[in-house]
């Protein structure tokens, strides 16, 4: 008895949809072998699309029938089963003359072997030939039907990490938030944005907080996708979508700005958890402070001496970490003071709530103004007033308007609503901003640092710096104990 393969194969839901489904295909070839009294040793299926693991699947078929002398014939149920292109077309043409195989398509009712000649071989080729044209008509129909999607706001593809792709009531594919993900999302630009968290400390803490194993080529990639902000890259255009963001623009592009910087810098242990490490520099050079270990657990500072080596003092984290924690004694305000200007500072915001409103609202009617010259300017598209040319160019240009003022609307809500918190979590830092640095982890204690001081320098191994305000405010009232109302 003949031995032989079935090649089974679809790849689009129309496919499905007009019979050629797997298990249509299937009953066929099994029916003709059975028929033809052709014993089936191996079924090849293939249900997804022309991709990379088509192309392997593909692959492991020649692979098998090249090693298999026994099995002499393939059973597809048409051509374009069997070929996507000519280049698949020559490998079967391979099989066929240098091993002896024959491929038999049941549909089209055509068998050619190592010897076909004639009508048969140009009923192969013209089918090959009409395979090719109907993938390349596949490919026009996918990019046109994307670029029409990224123009209307919507992503062509498979939802980016954070998200889910659904279907909607109305049947629509859709992007959904995923509640988890999204999360994490968030939290990777927080980490980031502080200016205290590597890519390799971000990976450390999301196994630590989410039990997950992210490479930094991942994180990476989330932390340079607008897509969380609201809008998405296509074809190396940027068009604003329709899906809800996880971060804001504010955020994004904060993170972006101290990627850009860290790009810039070399520093030497760069991948080492070091406490302070890229926060001093030397008061001669103005090269950083890098740190070296001793002895296998002594840490100490010294002038990296990038522009020449100087007389320079080596200094003791310990002795750092003294210093600075001297500086955050300095900051200590009263409970009963602090509590006072918390009143004060809450009483005083409310009188800012009406102008914050009133410039919202404005913002608001600004953005539907927006709204409503696309809709009107939709029907002058659908009455033939407008080309599609137009249409688009005019749609863009109002779509960026109104991100730009969803932007400032975001900003201003933003700091309507973090003024009295971000005031009151000042002075809440100020009462305790001793303890809270000597008892906080190494990142926390590195955020405090950025938070509140700026250019540490080392000057004959004492700490030079300058307070950020308005904690270099808080720092000459706590001397002076002269708390005035102002």
């Amino acid at each position: 008895m003949k031995k032989a393969i079935i090649l089974a194969r679809v790849s689009t839901l129309k496919q499905e949809e007009e019979g050629l489904s797997l298990n249509n295909q299937l009953k066929y070839l099994r029916d003709y072998a059975e028929q033809n009294e052709i014993q089936i040793i191996k079924e090849f299926i293939f249900s997804e699309s022309a991709d990379q693991k088509i192309r392997n699947k593909f692959n492991e078929m020649i692979t098998f029938l090249k090693n298999s002398s026994d099995v002499i014939a393939v059973i597809a149920y048409r051509v374009d089963r069997i070929t996507r292109n000519y280049r698949d077309a020559v490998l079967i043409d391979e099989l066929r003359i240098n091993h002896k195989k024959e491929i038999h398509f049941v549909y089209d009712r055509l068998i050619i072997k190592r010897k076909t000649i004639g009508r048969d071989i140009f009923d192969w080729d013209t089918k090959v030939y009409l395979a090719k044209q109907f993938i390349n008509r596949l490919k026009e129909d996918a990019v046109t039907s994307a670029h029409y999607k990224v123009k209307n706001g919507e992503w062509p593809g498979k939802a980016p990490y954070g998200y889910r792709n659904k279907k909607r009531e109305d049947g629509k594919n859709w992007i959904y938030l995923d509640s988890l993900e999204s999360k994490i999302i968030r939290q990777i630009f927080d980490w980031y944005s502080t200016g205290s968290y590597s890519l390799d400390l971000i990976r450390q803490k999301l196994k630590e907080t989410f039990n997950l194993s992210f490479h930094k080529g991942k994180i990476d990639h989330i932390m340079k996708n607008p897509f969380y902000y609201g809008v998405m890259r296509y074809d190396g255009k940027i068009y604003p979508h329709k899906y809800t963001p996880t971060i804001s623009r504010d955020l994004f592009e904060r993170v972006q700005e101290i990627k850009k910087g860290h790009h810039k810098k070399h520093i030497k242990f760069a991948g080492l958890p070091f406490l302070y490490r890229g926060l001093i520099k030397c008061s001669q050079c103005g090269c950083s402070f890098t740190p070296e270990k001793k002895k296998g657990k002594y840490v100490y500072y010294h002038c990296t001496g990038y522009y020449g080596k100087h007389n320079t003092s080596w200094i003791k984290e310990e002795t750092l970490t003294e210093q600075f924690a001297k500086i955050f004694k300095g900051l200590q305000i009263p409970n009963e003071i602090a509590e006072g200007i918390a009143k004060t500072l809450k009483e005083s915001h409310q009188g800012k709530k009406e102008y914050y409103n009133s410039l919202y609202s404005d913002f608001h009617q600004e953005h539907q103004k927006y709204e409503n010259r696309i809709g009107k300017m939709y029907d002058d598209h659908l009455d033939g007033r407008i080309t599609q040319d137009m249409y688009d160019k005019k749609l863009q240009e109002f779509r960026n308007k109104q991100d730009e003022i969803k932007n400032s609307m975001d900003r201003l809500q933003k700091a309507d609503e973090e003024y009295y918190i971000t005031a009151t979590y000042i002075l809440n830092l100020a009462k305790r901003a001793y303890d809270l640095f000597l008892s906080s982890e190494p990142d926390i204690k590195r955020q405090l640092l950025k938070l509140v001081l700026q250019n540490c320098e080392i000057k004959d191994a004492s700490l030079t710096y300058k307070l950020n305000y308005p904690f270099s405010t808080i720092f000459n009232y706590t001397k002076s104990h002269n708390w005035l109302p102002e």
